[in-house]
This record gives C-alpha cells, sequence and structure tokens, in this order.
C-alpha cells in the first residue's frame, strides 16, 4: 500500500522471466505507479523512444542482449533517468559494472518486492542524485567469491566506495577475507595504478610502529642509520590498508588520528610537514566500540575510521557459499600445479555442515591438502569426514558458550599454527586469551574501577593492576 506521501510514476521493467514481470509489474501498480512491463532490449527501447518513464528496472541477462549495456546507453543520452539493474548473477563484478555505468541501485535476485518498492521510492525522490559516475575500470579477476544475501551486501557497499576516497572499516574474524575486501576496493578504484600496501599491527613491535607507519630521519632513534621512508610515503597516491587497527598503541592512535584530520605527517625526528595522499581502509577481527568502552581505542580515532562499516560475514553463516567457494580453490591448487580434484555431491554436504572456525582461510588451506592427499579425482563425503577428523574433532551436541569458543579456538591453531598444538605453549596462551576479554569486560561493567573490577574477580587491586600492565589494558 501507497504511503502517505509516496511519489507515484511511470516505471519501465525489462525482464524476460514472464512471472517476474508479472509480479513486479502488479506490485507496483498496488503502490500507485503506472508500470510497463518488456521482455528484450529492442521492446525496451521501442518504449524509451515513445516516452521515458520515471524509473527503468531492468534485468541483465535478456535475450537479445546485457542489460548493463542497455543501462549505459540509457544514462548516457538521459543522465536524469534513475536506472535500478536486478540480477541473478550476484558476483561483486555484476555490483560495481552496475555502478559504473550509471545505476541508481542494484538488486540482486531473489529479491524482496519491499526493497524493490523502497529503491523505486528513492529514485523517484532522488532522480539522478544517486547515479555515481561511470569509470574507466578494466576487467578484473575479482578475489571475492559468494553469491549468499550476505555477500551481496558486501558487494554493494564496495560497489559504492570504489568511486571516491571515503575510509573503510572492515570487520570480521579471522580468515573472512577482511585484506580482499580492501584489495578489491583499491584494484577497482581510480587509485589502483599506485601502490597498495598492507601493514598488520599486531605484527610490529609497540615501539617500532609510529617510524613504519611515518617514517624516521637519521639518528631519530638507536639504531636509525639512514632515513627511511614509512608506509604513507610509500603508498602515495594509492591505499594503506591498516590490519588488526585495534592492536595499535594509544600513542600511535593520537598520531594516527592527527594525519586524518589535517591529511599531512612528519616523520618520526622529522620537522618537514608531508601530505598524506593515501585512502585509509582499516580492518578489525576485534569489537572496536568495546575497546573505546574500556579506554583502548580512542573514540574520536573511531569514528574517523569508521565512516563506511564492512561487515564480513563468517563461513558458517554463509553455507550456501561452501561449494562455490571449494571449488574455485580447487581451481586454483590446479593452476599452482596440483592434481585436479572434483567433490562429489556428499563431499560438499559434508563441507557445508562443518561450521569453520577459521573461516574462508580454512576452508582454502583445507581445499590445499585434499588436492595433494586425496587418493582419487573424485573425492566423496567419508574421505572429508576423515579429513576434517585430522583437523578439528566434532564439538558435542550442544556445545555453546565460552565451549565452543575454545573448540573453535583450539580447531583454528590447528589449521593455522598446528606447532602450537605440541610446544607446550597451549594452556599459557589460551588462558591468556580468555583473561584479556575477561578483565576488559568486568572493568567496564563497573565502570573502569579498579577495585569493584578486583572484588568480582576475586583478586586484589594490586594483581589486577600486574595483569593489566602484562596484558596491556590501559584503564
Amino acid at each position: 500500500m501507497t504511503g502517505m506521501g509516496n511519489r507515484t510514476g511511470r516505471i519501465l521493467v525489462v525482464d524476460d522471466d514472464a512471472a517476474i514481470r508479472t509480479v513486479v509489474g502488479q506490485a507496483l501498480k498496488r503502490d500507485g505507479h503506472r508500470t510497463t512491463t518488456v521482455a528484450t532490449i529492442a521492446e525496451a527501447e521501442v518504449q524509451l523512444a515513445a516516452g521515458l518513464p520515471d524509473v527503468l528496472v531492468t534485468d541483465v541477462i535478456l535475450p537479445d542482449g546485457n542489460g548493463l549495456d542497455l543501462v549505459e546507453r540509457v544514462v548516457a543520452a538521459h543522465p536524469g533517468l534513475p536506472v535500478i539493474v536486478l540480477s541473478a548473477q550476484n558476483t561483486l563484478s555484476t555490483a560495481v559494472r552496475s555502478n559504473e555505468v550509471g545505476a541508481f541501485d542494484y538488486l540482486p535476485k531473489p529479491f524482496d518486492l519491499d526493497a524493490l518498492s523502497q529503491s523505486v521510492q528513492s529514485a523517484l525522490a532522488r532522480g539522478a542524485g544517486g547515479i555515481l559516475e561511470p569509470s574507466d575500470a578494466e576487467d578484473h579477476t575479482l578475489p571475492l567469491i559468494g553469491r549468499s544475501p550476505a555477500m551481496q551486501d558486501v558487494y554493494r557497499i564496495i560497489a559504492r566506495v570504489v568511486s571516491n576516497d571515503l575510509t573503510v572499516l572492515v570487520s570480521g574474524e579471522s580468515g573472512t577475507g577482511k585484506e580482499l575486501v580492501a584489495r578489491a576496493i583499491h584494484d577497482l578504484g581510480p587509485r589502483r595504478r599506485s601502490p597498495f600496501l598492507a601493514l598488520n599491527m599486531a605484527a610490529i613491535p609497540r615501539e617500532l610502529i609510529e617510524a613504519e607507519l611515518f617514517g624516521h630521519e637519521r639518528g631519530a632513534f638507536t639504531g636509525a642509520q639512514a632515513r627511511s621512508a614509512g608506509r604513507f610515503e610509500q603508498a602515495a597516491g594509492g591505499t594503506l590498508f591498516l590490519d588488526e587497527i585495534g592492536d595499535m598503541p594509544m600513542e600511535a592512535q593520537t598520531r594516527l588520528l592527527r594525519v586524518l584530520q589535517s591529511g599531512e605527517f612528519t616523520t618520526v625526528g622529522g620537522a618537514r610537514t608531508i601530505r598524506a595522499d593515501v585512502r585509509i581502509v582499516a580492518a578489525t577481527n576485534r569489537e572496536l566500540a568495546q575497546l573505546v568502552a574500556t579506554g583502548q581505542f580512542r573514540e574520536d580515532l573511531f569514528y574517523r575510521l569508521n565512516v563506511v562499516p564492512v561487515t564480513l560475514p563468517a563461513l558458517r553463516a554463509r553455507r550456501q557459499d561452501i561449494a562455490l567457494l571449494a571449488r574455485h580453490f580447487l581451481d586454483r591448487a590446479v593452476e599452482d600445479g596440483l592434481p585436479r580434484k572434483q567433490l562429489t555431491t556428499d563431499a560438499v554436504a559434508v563441507l557445508e555442515a562443518y561450521d569453520w572456525p577459521g573461516n574462508v582461510r580454512e576452508l582454502e588451506n583445507m581445499m590445499r591438502r585434499m588436492s595433494v592427499l586425496a587418493r582419487d579425482e573424485r573425492i566423496d563425503g567419508i574421505e572429508v569426514r576423515g579429513m576434517l577428523g585430522h583437523v578439528a574433532p566434532p564439538r558435542p551436541v550442544g556445545d555453546t558458550g565460552i565451549d565452543a569458543a575454545i573448540h573453535a579456538r583450539i580447531a583454528r591453531l590447528a589449521v593455522e599454527e598446528p606447532a602450537a598444538l605440541d610446544d607446550g605453549s597451549l594452556y599459557d596462551r589460551i588462558i591468556a586469551e580468555v583473561e584479556r576479554p575477561l578483565i576488559a569486560a568486568l572493568l567496564a561493567r563497573h565502570g573502569n574501577n579498579q577495585l569493584r573490577a578486583a572484588k568480582a574477580l576475586g583478586i586484589n587491586r594490586n594483581t589486577l593492576r600486574k595483569r593489566l600492565d602484562v596484558l596491556g589494558i590501559e584503564p
């Protein structure tokens, strides 16, 4: 039903599926629009020649051509005509291409009729205001794979930010592909001919992070025997990917904030101001809002980074993509000289039932392992179960909460750092990983009152202070 104040207009729908034409046409007519539906590009061009609609809605794959070519021609000839693209080819390249040719919106099939209705309303209200300018991007081999609704949301955000320099914050569990998002944004944008550099905050000693980011002058500190350019200088004109941003020390956070605010920086030990000509994409597998609440991350820096948030789903939240990803990784293994393997239907079912605590990275490692170790070209469910059993034992039924988290952490270590399960460090490592969020959560709960937090933990205040120092938690 059309809401009060909603606009109505003339809508032209182009789709070769008669059922979709009927359903979409009826839904838009119920909203009060005058709707015409056609099945081909040729029929659409006849209607456009007879009189422009207020909104054009078109599929991509049509009997007589590609709907995106139609969009490109229509937008070039009539920049004020909003075009909404519908597509069953739910890939990142389709979403990006839709924006490149000037589409107002992109809706992957199957789509929600309410979402289409809202998109038409926005198109009528804003006219050409939402159209992105086409770019001269070439075809790319895109790194992100998946057609699930969760990944469609990611694609739509990427498609809308590639043509600008807004700061992007990518969040998600380890192994979900956060760097791939950053690379896609870089490779599809106007900075793609300049450097893409990545820096992992967790992998750099705290005292060297500022020098790594901003460079240093000769004599700035012990061992600085010559001037060295930092990542901001090295990535000039391109993109700087700051991974594990939640692990950045507070003093480096302060300096990064100044750079984001002013667009300028100085090297460590230097006085000359240098312009920061880079796009920033940051990533984290930690909850930054929680770190802000516990005083471990600057609130103002969080808002500077979180201009465009992108949340990558865990693989267990997009199980319908597992088969597509698995086959993609098997094909990649062949390109690297490994034997060709194929998955049977029951093998895919086993893969889809597994929780993948290491996410896409774990799945890729498993496919490469299968390429080498599987006896036959066809991999069946029994063999998959056997290999998964060596990686991580099945989780007990009903296992939830912290038990599930520990099972998942051990399974991930088994894939990423198998030596950690045998070197005698596992107990201390898991205890430390549990202790840090426990103390941080209790401090937040008690308003950073250390005495009350210590009482809740059953330890004295001095012991708590020592643990805060050891764990690097700044109250």
